[in-house]
């Protein structure tokens, strides 16, 4: 099987789980009851939470910038911006929310060269995030456990501290790290590269202080992000506690990680799951996920434009001969 027909397969799959589970939910909706929270929303509360979500960006760019300082790895910062917003732009489509990652990775070390480190600021980067939406969820739920009598909700924190303390533990750790990437020996230039890597990840073992730092930044953000979802909430004349969505909101960015077409359909599902555990009826709960994937798609053409200005670039640049403009 080539790699275009596996392609082929794999966006064939994302876009038939989204698109099954919208279909499903949309079924399922009080058409009527959603509609009318949807016309009478207070619009107040929703730019304060677009004017958030557009805030968070700019923290997490400060978050990966922390990063590539402890790694001693140089670039323009209007580089490392442009890449970061053609990063957000290709999260809409590509499978899952990490695909952007690894495009604005690829388009940093082609640009900066250093590619062992660029690709380790990305890797400690998403890992310093995943830690904190962990720390959030675990505290958040310690504090409101009473409040939320759904003992399930339980799991998916649990499962995504595992994740997390074993996707940590084999980064920071040689000889586990080694002997998972033995399965790529038999491509010697992956291995070498995937070895690269680790060495540059491994320089955040003498820089802890930035590394709390980061996660910090990270639970920051995890914070306001339930605030985002909360103030859409309030916009829908939505009574639910704020300690709510601090203790759903690691978990359903969690589940937008799953392969999809943009986290579409499964982060529905989880906020219709996780809404309904106080009450909420499934078409506002899918409306409150929508309008902050809308904000995402908004802020996602910053960078679409940006992608398209460098592929513009990149071609103007090929039709120059190596003197000049041709005439």
């Amino acid at each position: 099987m080539t790699q275009k027909v596996r392609d082929v397969l794999s966006f064939i799959g994302r876009l038939g789980l989204s698109g099954a589970l919208l279909f499903w939910i949309f079924r399922n909706i009080d058409w009527q009851a959603t509609l009318l929270a949807l016309k009478s929303a207070d619009m107040k509360w929703i730019l304060v939470a677009f004017l958030i979500h557009l805030a968070l960006q700019f923290v997490v760019l400060i978050r990966w910038f922390c990063f590539m300082k402890a790694l001693n790895l140089e670039a323009p910062i209007g580089t490392v911006c442009r890449y970061f917003f053609i990063g957000l732009f290709c999260n809409l489509f590509l499978p899952t929310s990490i695909g952007g990652d690894l495009v604005k990775a690829y388009g940093l070390s082609r640009g900066v060269g250093q590619k062992p480190k660029v690709y380790a600021s990305v890797v400690l980067d998403r890992l310093s995030g995943f830690a904190g939406l962990v720390v959030l969820a675990l505290v958040a739920y310690g504090v409101g456990s009473r409040l939320i009598d759904a003992p399930s909700v339980m799991i998916p924190i649990s499962i995504l501290t595992a994740v997390s303390l074993a996707v940590g533990g084999m980064l920071f750790s040689r000889k586990i790290y080694a002997f998972f990437c033995r399965v790529f020996l038999p491509v010697p230039r992956l291995h070498k590269a995937l070895m690269d890597m680790h060495a540059d990840v491994l320089l955040m073992e003498g820089r802890k202080r930035t590394g709390v730092g980061c996660v910090a930044l990270s639970v920051f953000v995890q914070i306001m992000t339930a605030y985002m979802y909360y103030f859409i909430a309030r916009a829908l004349h939505q009574d639910v506690s704020i300690l709510h969505f601090l203790i759903f909101t690691p978990i359903a960015c969690a589940i937008a990680f799953l392969p999809s077409i943009g986290g579409l359909g499964v982060r529905e599902y989880g906020w219709v799951y996780l809404l309904g555990k106080v009450g909420m009826e499934k078409g506002i709960a899918v409306s409150i996920s929508l309008i902050s994937f809308l904000f995402v798609v908004i802020v996602g053409i910053i960078g679409g434009v940006l992608y398209v200005s460098n592929i513009s670039h990149r071609r103007v640049q090929c039709d120059q001969e190596p003197g000049g403009v041709q005439g």
